[in-house]
C-alpha cells in the first residue's frame, strides 16, 4: 500500500521529524504540509499549502482530497493558558480539521500526536490530559477508515532536525539513560515517524499506541 500523507505541524519538532521520515520511505509517494510559515524543506514528493487559520481550513477543503492518511503533529505548550484557550487551540481545531478531512478522505487513517499521560477518563487534575483526552476520544468517533492516538514521551531527535524544542539541548543527555532504565518513556523521532506509517500501512490493533507501541510498530 502507497501512502499519500497530509502532515500537519511541520514547523515543529516533532511535525519535522515525521515529515523527514515520511520523505524517505519508499511506501510514501506523496506528502502535504499544512502551514502558516514555509517549513523550508523542498522534496519531489513534497507539496505545501499555506494557510493562516487552522480553526476554519474549509477555504482549502478541496485541495485535501486523495490523501489516505494524516499524521497530526500541530500542538502548543499549555504552559501559562487558560482552560477555555488551551481547549480552543487543541481539542476544537484537532476536531475541526479532522472533520473537514474526514469529510474529503473517507478512507483516511488519521494519527493524532497526543502525550505520555494524557487522560482518557477526561476528569483528572491536570488540565492539558484532561483536554487531551477529550480531544482524543472525540477523535476516535469520526468516520475514518481507522484513527490511532500517539502518546510519545521523551523522544529523541532526527539528526540534521532545525526545529528543536528551545529546552530539548538541555534535556538531550537523558535519552540513552531513559532508554535502557525506562524504556516504556523514550523512543527516537525516527521510531515514531515509522510508526505512523505503519500504522497507516498495515493497522496498529489498538487505538491508543504507547511508547513501547511505537517502537514495536517501527520494526514492522
Amino acid at each position: 500500500m502507497k501512502i499519500r500523507a497530509i502532515v500537519t505541524g511541520a514547523t515543529g519538532m516533532v511535525g519535522e521529524g515525521v515529515l523527514i521520515e515520511c520523505l524517505q520511505h519508499p511506501d510514501v509517494e506523496a506528502v502535504l504540509v499544512i502551514n502558516r510559515k514555509p517549513c523550508g524543506i523542498t522534496h519531489p514528493k513534497l507539496k505545501e499549502i499555506l494557510h493562516s487559520d487552522f480553526l476554519d481550513i474549509t477555504p482549502i477543503a478541496a485541495q485535501l482530497t486523495g490523501y489516505n492518511a494524516c499524521f497530526f503533529c500541530l500542538g502548543v505548550s499549555s504552559i501559562g493558558m487558560a482552560e477555555a484557550d488551551y481547549t480552543r487551540v487543541t481539542h476544537d481545531l484537532t476536531l475541526h480539521v479532522a472533520g473537514v478531512l474526514a469529510q474529503q478522505n473517507p478512507g483516511m487513517t488519521f494519527i493524532y500526536v497526543s502525550g505520555a499521560g494524557t487522560d482518557s477518563t477526561e476528569k483528572g487534575r491536570s488540565m492539558w490530559a484532561r483536554v487531551k483526552g477529550r480531544t482524543e476520544n472525540d477523535l476516535m468517533k469520526l468516520p475514518f477508515k481507522a484513527a490511532y492516538m500517539f502518546r510519545p514521551g521523551m523522544m529523541k531527535a532526527t539528526p540534521g532536525q532545525k526545529n528543536l524544542l528551545k529546552a530539548y539541548k538541555y534535556f538531550a543527555w537523558l535519552y540513552p539513560i531513559l532508554r535502557v532504565v525506562m524504556p516504556s518513556a523514550a523512543c527516537t523521532l525516527k521510531e515514531v515517524g515509522i510508526a505512523m506509517i505503519n500504522a497507516a500501512r498495515f493497522g496498529a490493533g489498538k487505538k491508543i499506541i504507547e511508547v513501547k507501541d511505537m517502537v514495536e510498530l517501527a520494526k514492522k
